[in-house]
């Protein structure tokens, strides 16, 4: 590269650093967060929609037979779940699902950074998960939709993050500001692609809600290709190009042990969060007072319920961990952790005494249930999704920043996994009982967070220089 192609790409990445056209950020943040909202609102509306769709529609006689490949998927499955149930099958789909978007970004973010470029791979994913998103529209093309989904997320969400953070230079402070409104695009999808694609899909048509959802991703990737030129300059890679890490010290090997460790134990402490996609949909459909004058809510308005009550619980749990840590030590992120875990773990009893008390009158409990149910869940959620990471990307060794994120949320792939299991149990057993199960499990999981905090939290903690 010649010293004159090289001054010209530092002076537009320092223009690009300095640039405060969006109030008072870099521009390409609010095309990039643009683009990212409507992915979620893609992602989310069809989420909000996938088991319902499943256990009211494609999985029976008269929709089927018409599936692509779906004797073979079924058999699979059952190679590796047993028989399975209509119910269990459909929560089983949707926690694959589910958890393998977490693991095809790994992917993604490899060949980005190795092959082809963010903006590349950003812009691949999003006309993958467009194509995904129309195939919903069709009994037959399911699972060439679901495949083609997967891919589309692990090119995006793999990549269009990192592009935000390289509008900043490292010392920037308007970092995590700029993180912030990020986030609370990604936040506002969640409250609204519910009451769209799920009220679609429900009241109107399943595929409906799958086309509004596949129009959203759309918008998303048009924002994205509008944008392209405010973004940051890709990072130049030249053959034989390598970065010196230091060697991983005794104390390094053992925390990354620790932190693997520790991942079935946080699959399993959000195991009530990662069903409010799924079973809990089903459960709350039977269960919940839904009709008010006259007309019955869309059950997926629960999701947009719920991602309320976070955004509100989040915000409350940060101001108060501010306020506490100026006045007392602030607890370490694994104490957090178990803390949240403990809350958590009591958002199931909520739902097996709701469960209960219509066992006992024969009539749907109210929805101060589902808010009481939300309220204490989010609570805890606040307090471990968060927190864990930033403990993986602190205690992380020096180089392993990267990978130690993503080897975090890997976690949610086992958890959603064993989310779809649990959640096949729920036409097998009382829903009290179902609900104890999630409970105990979490409070299972706050003990061996406890008893790790106990043995390994040295380890874990900030080291201390001279």
């Amino acid at each position: 590269m010649s010293s004159a192609t090289a001054g010209t790409s530092v002076a537009a990445d320092a223009k690009t650093r300095r640039d405060t056209a969006f109030i008072g950020h870099p521009i390409g943040l609010a095309w990039l967060s643009g683009s990212e909202l409507w992915e979620r609102f893609s992602y989310y509306g069809m989420q909000s929609l996938l088991v319902l769709y499943l256990t009211h529609s494609l999985l029976h006689p008269g929709h089927i037979e018409h599936v692509w490949g779906f004797p073979t998927f079924r058999r699979v499955l059952e190679s590796l779940y047993g028989p399975l149930s209509l119910q269990a099958l459909a929560s089983n789909i949707n926690g694959l699902y589910a958890g393998l978007v977490y693991v095809t970004p790994l992917a993604g973010g490899f060949l980005a950074d190795r092959v082809i470029g963010r903006t590349n791979a950003v812009t691949i994913g999003a006309i993958l998960m467009v194509i995904g998103g129309f195939l919903m529209a069709a009994d037959a093309t399911f699972l060439p939709a679901l495949l083609s989904l997967l891919l589309g997320v692990g090119f995006f969400k793999a990549n269009i993050a990192s592009q935000v953070g390289d509008l900043y230079a490292i010392d920037d402070p308007r970092r995590a500001s700029g993180f912030q409104i990020y986030f609370l695009g990604i936040q506002l999808a969640v409250i609204i692609s519910p009451l769209i694609c799920g009220t679609l899909g429900e009241k109107y048509g399943w595929h409906l809600g799958f086309m509004a959802s596949g129009a959203g991703m759309v918008l998303g990737l048009i924002i994205y290709l509008v944008g392209r030129a405010t973004f940051p300059p890709e990072p130049l890679r030249r053959k034989g190009d390598h970065v010196d890490r230091p060697p991983l010290t005794k104390r390094d090997w053992r925390t990354v042990a620790i932190l693997v460790a520790l991942l079935p134990v946080l699959a399993t402490a959000l195991v009530s969060n990662q069903e409010i996609f799924n079973a809990y949909l089903i459960w709350a459909e039977k269960n919940y007072q839904l009709v008010f004058f006259g007309q019955t809510m869309p059950i997926t308005w629960m999701l947009s319920v719920d991602a309320i009550v976070s955004t509100v619980l989040m915000v409350g749990v940060i101001a108060f961990w501010r306020w506490y840590g100026h006045r007392w030590t602030e607890p370490s992120e694994i104490t957090k952790m178990t803390i949240g875990t403990a809350i958590s773990a009591c958002a199931p009893l909520v739902l097996a005494a709701a469960s209960a008390e219509v066992a006992r009158t024969g009539h749907p409990v109210s929805l101060a249930w589902a808010i009481a149910f939300h309220m204490v869940n989010d609570l805890g959620f606040s307090n471990v999704l968060p927190v864990g990471l930033a403990l993986y990307s602190r205690a992380a060794p020096k180089g392993l920043g990267g990978m130690m994120i993503a080897v975090y949320y890997l976690h949610l792939f086992l958890g959603n996994t064993l989310t779809g299991y649990l959640g096949g149990l729920l036409d097998k057993m009382s829903a009290v009982s179902f609900w104890l199960l999630h409970a105990g499990l979490m409070g299972v999981a706050a003990a061996v967070l406890l008893g790790a905090r106990i043995a390994f939290g040295r380890f874990l903690a900030p080291e201390k220089r001279a």
